[in-house]
């Protein structure tokens, strides 16, 4: 009698601690196996889940399934390209299973529950801002100097389409991001500290000082600008906006009761920067100087 009681207990203990198993799926296919023991806390005889384990867990399905959004966007031929929805792990609803599987002692299949992520700029609101033009702005370049133009056309790519909504401050440096042979950044000419010199990069300002006369144009609140040490041949002196990942940047704020859409692109040896709004925008443009040719 004595030793089928202790057979008993014996039994129900090995129960206690066996290896149940939670299946992790996506879409019907198996991702991962866990094991309830692998997030339990090993200085705690209660079954409790390490917090520090099961978030580092759960940031990993982060990394591994959230798709990003991707804006909608105007091509160089005029057309909107619609926006693309993105999707996210919805950490709740997972916990919620998770924590049910944890204290159940019991296999399951647990499937990855997903949330939506839905662009910034969709479609619809590009159709709406893209309808009445308040700043504008050309510059002139030498399409020869390859390397130049290359980082002309780069830093254009980057700002373009860009939609700055009211209250938001758009900073270059930012928006761009940092200049690098990763890129496709090329080594040109730029001026460091008065003195002519060659930096990755070098060119972009060209772009920046562009897109500051065609802001200031619409009459927006320029937040942060610096001019260069010297005089550069592509703008009226003193209408310039250096930048410099590890130095000056270039920001404007919108102040207006509506969206601002920039259209950025260069064609030959032009530069272009155009601003563009909704009808309803309550805007007041401000007279810039022309280019000096």
């Amino acid at each position: 009698m004595m030793l089928s009681w202790i057979f008993s207990v014996l039994m129900v203990a090995q129960s206690v601690v066996s290896p149940d198993h939670l299946e992790i799926t996506k879409d019907g296919y198996n991702i991962t196996t866990l094991n309830r023991m692998d997030f339990s806390n090993p200085n705690i005889d209660l079954p409790i889940i390490d917090n520090g384990k099961y978030n580092q867990f759960l940031d990993q399905l982060d990394t591994q399934f959230t798709t990003q959004p991707k804006n909608a966007y105007i091509n160089q031929q005029g057309t909107i390209i619609s926006e693309q929805v993105g999707s996210r792990i919805n950490r709740h609803a997972f916990t919620e299973q998770f924590y049910s599987y944890f204290f159940s002692r019991r296999h399951g299949t647990l499937e990855i529950p997903m949330l939506p992520v839905y662009a910034k700029v969709d479609s619809e609101l590009l159709g709406e801002i893209r309808s009445l033009r308040i700043g504008r702005y050309v510059t002139t370049f030498n399409p020869s100097n390859i390397t130049r133009t290359t980082n002309i056309q780069l830093a254009v790519k980057a700002i373009n389409n860009t939609v700055v909504f009211p209250g938001e401050t758009f900073s270059f440096n930012r928006v761009v991001g940092k200049r690098t042979v990763a890129k496709g950044y090329l080594r040109a000419p730029v001026i460091i500290r008065g003195e002519y010199s060659e930096d990755i990069g070098g060119g972009i300002c060209q772009v920046s000082s562009t897109l500051f006369n065609a802001v200031d144009n619409a009459g927006l609140k320029i937040v942060q600008r610096f001019s260069h040490s010297k005089k550069v041949p592509y703008i009226p002196p003193g209408r310039d906006a250096t930048v410099s990942w590890y130095g000056p940047d270039f920001e404007f704020k919108n102040m207006y009761n509506q969206p601002i859409l920039i259209q950025a692109r260069t064609i030959g040896h032009l530069l272009i920067i155009k601003l563009y709004s909704s009808e309803n925008i309550q805007y007041i443009p401000r007279k810039v100087p022309g280019p000096p040719y």
